[in-house]
């Protein structure tokens, strides 16, 4: 577990540095109205000096200071839905949550395709209050370490753990809510399963590697993490995508090779390109067509069979 824990910092640590540099520019939003969102009840965070705030960037609603989980719903018409269900988690580097990209966009497709789909708003580290004190905090706290000097020895220190027990309690949190009203939502529990964007995709994987209440029929992580992790017997087929020039992937295929080895179903798109962060895709690139071939991934496995 300390190893999927230090992976995962590390991720999050490339992941928000890599944002900011990219386009610094983000603008304030004014919160929006969320009416289907369902309260929790998981608690707040320890510490946290300023209250949820959303910002726009390349386009997409953000929040970050998230004290207060919450699980949206977006469930598909009576007459398509299949009974399977995917609770979807965005990512964002656990500071901020891309909530429109990789949340409610992604859940509003897997509802057109019958399947019930749940957007999991979690719990986030604190962040400061101001826009300029937050770019300031991220480019500060999360630059990459220097490289050690020509000839040294001496590699970068190894970032310390990172506690997901709050993340965790959300995810349990919105599986027992899932669970409660089953059969109102019109989910078949055998076919619930969870993906992930990002950050949110070490949130899948913190979940189905150390959740003991989350039964998850398969996982999804999208551009997330790719080191190697200790697979319990019991854990669900994976579908997992990410792009060759995403700074994520590195020439890596550990989780994918844990999985093959554990004798576990595992399907792999690695694709020429598509950057981090795509959500359901950007124009030009290879990369979006994942989409198509989870939900094909799903119906040939036998998820989407409404009997």
């Amino acid at each position: 577990m300390n190893l999927l824990k230090t992976s995962i910092l590390a991720s999050c640590l490339l992941i928000a540095s890599f944002a900011m540099a990219q386009d610094g520019t983000i603008y304030p939003l004014e919160r929006p109205d969320e009416p289907n969102a369902i309260l929790l009840g998981t608690g707040g965070v320890e510490n946290q000096p300023a209250s949820e705030t959303w910002f726009k960037q390349w386009g997409d609603p953000m929040a970050r200071n998230i004290t207060t989980a919450t699980l949206t719903p977006f469930l598909p018409e009576p007459g398509k839905a299949t009974g399977a269900a995917v609770l979807v988690a965005p990512g964002g580097g656990f500071r901020w949550l891309s909530l429109g990209n990789e949340g409610w966009e992604v859940a509003q497709a897997l509802a057109d395709q019958g399947i019930a789909a749940f957007v999991l708003k979690y719990r986030l580290r604190p962040t400061p209050e101001s826009l300029d004190g937050f770019k300031e905090s991220m480019n500060q706290t999360l630059s990459p370490p220097p490289a050690p000097a020509s000839g040294s020895s001496n590699a970068p220190a190894r970032p310390a753990p990172f506690d997901l027990s709050d993340q965790l309690e959300d995810a349990e949190a919105a599986y027992a809510m899932i669970k409660d009203r089953a059969e109102e939502w019109g989910v078949d529990m055998d076919r619930l399963g969870m993906i992930g964007f990002s950050a949110g995709a070490g949130l899948t994987m913190h979940s189905t590697l150390n959740s003991k209440t989350m039964k998850l029929a398969f996982i999804g992580p999208i551009y997330g993490g790719m080191g190697p992790v200790e697979v319990p017997k019991d854990a669900p087929p994976m579908f997992n995508v990410i792009a060759t020039d995403d700074f994520l992937f590195r020439g890596q295929f550990g989780v994918i090779d844990s999985w093959y080895k554990a004798g576990i179903p595992v399907e792999f798109h690695l694709y020429q390109n598509g950057g981090h962060g795509f959500g359901l895709g950007n124009p030009g690139r290879t990369s979006n067509r994942w989409f198509d071939a989870f939900i094909h991934w799903l119906d040939v496995n036998e998820f989407l069979d409404k009997n």
